[in-house]
């Protein structure tokens, strides 16, 4: 490994490896050549097989990949800009949003494209409030204002998924809430992952296309202005980049914690900060643990784990492990 660290294209191969082993796995076990057979075979052959493939697991794992790629690269967007190690892509309220838009839905009895839609514009509309308070707050530091900002518009949209549950049937509604905010692949459909897919790359390309000014905001605002960048511009651009990309996620997923701030940590450790580098190795790293997650929901146990869960009790320890290891290097 040389002293920018690892290639992220390396990366790919994990990848790969993580979703073949998600394809043969589960409560109804697979071999290799079944699992490639009934793949080639295409949606209307291979028997079982077939069905179990293209039905059930093909469009998890491709859900698995997506969102935990948009999760982890918001993640390490809202690091750089915010200068801190510790942020996460909920930290303007999005996944607040989100959820109380999806607990409403429900509330309401709509139908699961509504809850989504419901899901992505509650979401939207948190980070837009943040960001109409933050902007008429002057003389302040404007990322201290966007993170308290983030804060208090969170607390407020909790609120009112704690209310929704309050109001819910005991015995229909609130069990969906309750399953939707621990988050889960198990209802994503091949129609979900169509919609959701221009969605977060609508918000991918033009992080890539800003790859080399991003690096300029772990400066001060100061210093990134004298090298010509809109420090305003670019961050309000980044935040509009990474909350879609969160909201399309969480939409069709529900809330799913501790990527967005884990995976870029390991990243990092792996192919340096460097942003070009940093946000290939973080969504090929992200998609991977997600569809690896998900993978053990659906397998260790006879029923099945909801994802949130499952993503905290590994996420935590991980993150608590990179800490101590960044600790010891610096």
């Amino acid at each position: 490994m040389s002293a920018r660290g690892l290639h992220p294209l390396v990366l790919v191969l994990p990848a790969v490896l993580v979703a073949v082993a998600a394809l043969v796995s589960g409560a109804y076990p697979l071999a290799l050549a079944d699992a490639l057979s009934a793949l080639l075979a295409g949606p209307a052959g291979g028997g079982e097989a077939g069905t179990v493939v293209w039905k059930l697991r093909l469009p998890r794992i491709l859900a698995g990949l997506l969102v935990g790629m948009a999760l982890s690269v918001a993640g390490a967007a809202y690091q750089g800009m915010f200068r801190n190690p510790l942020v996460s892509p909920d930290i303007l309220g999005v996944s607040a949003g989100a959820g109380a838009g999806a607990s409403i839905a429900i509330l309401l009895g709509l139908p699961i494209a509504a809850v989504q839609g419901a899901a992505f514009t509650g979401g939207m509309l948190a980070v837009g409030s943040v960001y109409a308070v933050a902007s008429r707050i002057r003389y302040h530091d404007p990322v201290l204002v966007l993170v308290l900002a983030g804060v208090a518009v969170g607390t407020l949209f909790g609120a009112a998924i704690s209310l929704t549950k309050v109001l819910a049937d005991p015995s229909v509604e609130l069990p969906s809430i309750t399953f939707w905010l621990l988050g889960g692949l198990n209802a994503v459909s091949i129609d979900d992952l169509a919609i959701a897919v221009p969605l977060i790359l609508c918000g991918l390309a033009p992080m890539w296309l800003l790859r080399w000014r991003i690096n300029l905001l772990t400066l001060s605002d100061d210093e990134s202005a004298s090298m010509g960048i809109n420090v305003v511009r670019l961050r309000l651009a980044l935040i509009a980049c990474a909350t879609l990309m969160t909201a399309a996620a969480v939409s069709i997923a529900g809330i799913i914690g501790w990527i967005g701030l884990v995976v870029p940590h390991a990243a990092r450790l792996l192919v340096g900060p460097e942003f070009s580098r940093l946000l290939p190795a973080t969504a090929l790293l992200g998609g991977a643990f997600l569809v690896a997650a998900d993978t053990l929901a659906r397998s260790a146990a006879s029923i099945e784990l909801p994802l949130g869960i499952l993503t905290a009790l590994v996420g935590a320890p991980v993150f608590l492990w990179l800490l101590a290891r960044s600790g010891r290097q610096a």
